[in-house]
């Protein structure tokens, strides 16, 4: 009787249990109307998602085996969302540029802990505006004009300790771009403790992104947290140092510090950023900056190798090992702009851009919802034959 009892009990917590996965599995009803599948109860098609993410073609497998199917536009549930992915010009328009306000960024719950409040990528509308304002001129070209001979001076060392060895090049690319944004967001020296610190906790914070979002120790999420935290103690101290006239110098960080003062983390002045703004915001370029980065030089690096290039060897020919490269020589290389374009064409290193619908909008003819999750993928489009013929070809001058 006493089993009996336990066995019922037993049968309906799974009953319950199940009733309201499936409840909050279920789509929105609107979204029945768009084709596709949502895949198994709770998972979705999340596992196929991963292992065509992980195979050498990539995300592109999995977009086309559903577009084929089910066109331009289709539905599914992965990752734990509802997600209608779409592709195209008409898509890119909206998604990418974000206009009239249809959509916002749609970052997952770590990456929005980590990245703070203030974070570009987490603003939206005129606070977004501004803030963008406010970042973006230390970011200009004639700001970066200042960096570009230690960024040359140290491409050639590195590549000079490649001589004789075998590299892994994904790891060098990201050793390389880290130093490279050190030195230009506030002078970090190339070597040194500062730098290995700086290098170790951004490594952590990088790898919580994609982490399940359970903030207790020894998770990823909670180490991602503790490090960005010890990110912004070093950058704390840096700008305290700063404002007492120490170490000057000629960096992001230090434009930021001078035209905006010091400011309370409250409501400031419009044409002022927070303490707490800055901090963010030099987190998000750091993190933005250096993955893409890594990836295009890795990338760069592949299709070079099995694509020698007769104009760059021309090039090479006529270079002194790069040393004496100026700003105007770099910028009249029209050859070595279509190899880089290429790359990212080939690559594609951003493969999709997840958006969430701010309003109501309509693409192809399917109603898009305000809240929904939507992404656009971008290899589809970077691989369609009638815009990039031969696409699975690496050929530079497709861009003259």
């Amino acid at each position: 009787m006493e089993f009996s009892v336990l066995a019922m009990l037993v049968l309906l917590v799974v009953f319950v249990v199940s009733a309201v996965f499936l409840h909050l599995w279920r789509s929105p009803k609107a979204m029945e109307d768009i084709p596709g599948t949502l895949g198994w109860p709770i998972i979705g098609e999340s596992f196929s998602f991963i292992s065509d993410f992980s195979s050498p073609s990539g995300i592109y497998s999995f977009m086309k085996k559903r577009q084929e199917r089910y066109g331009k536009v289709f539905k599914s549930f992965v990752l734990g969302r509802f997600t209608v992915f779409m592709t195209g010009r008409e898509a890119s328009k909206i998604l990418l540029t974000g206009k009239d306000g249809m959509v916002s960024l749609n970052l997952f719950y770590t990456g929005q802990q980590v990245l703070g409040p203030t974070s570009l990528l987490q603003t939206t509308g005129e606070e977004h505006k501004r803030l963008r304002r406010l970042i973006a001129e230390p970011l200009s070209i004639d700001g970066l004009k200042k960096y570009f001979q230690f960024i040359n001076a140290l491409a050639i060392e590195t590549l000079d300790q490649w001589e004789g060895r075998k590299v892994l090049v994904l790891e060098e690319a990201s050793t390389f771009t880290l130093k490279v944004i050190g030195h230009m967001i506030m002078s970090l020296e190339p070597k040194g403790e500062e730098q290995e610190k700086f290098r170790s906790n951004f490594k952590i914070i990088s790898s919580s992104f994609a982490s399940l979002p359970f903030k207790v120790p020894g998770t990823a999420f909670h180490r991602g947290i503790q490090a960005r935290d010890r990110m912004y103690s070093m950058l704390d101290n840096v700008i305290s140092k700063r404002r007492e006239g120490q170490g000057f110098q000629n960096d992001f960080l230090e434009s930021l510090i001078i035209k905006h003062g010091k400011a309370a983390d409250r409501e400031a002045d419009k044409d002022k950023l927070t303490d707490k703004q800055m901090k963010d915001n030099v987190l998000t370029l750091l993190v933005a900056g250096h993955d893409t980065t890594t990836a295009a030089l890795t990338w760069l690096m592949k299709f070079l190798g099995e694509n020698p290039q007769e104009e760059h060897m021309e090039i090479q020919a006529k270079g002194k090992g790069g040393a004496n490269l100026s700003w105007s020589e770099v910028n009249n290389m029209p050859y070595t702009a279509k190899v880089i374009s290429e790359t990212l064409r080939r690559a594609t290193i951003l493969p999709w851009f997840s958006r969430k619908a701010a309003q109501d909008f309509e693409i192809d003819g399917y109603k898009i919802e305000k809240g929904w999750s939507v992404n656009l993928d971008v290899v589809s489009i970077h691989h369609d034959p009638e815009i990039f013929p031969q696409p699975e070809v690496f050929y530079p001058s497709r861009f003259d």
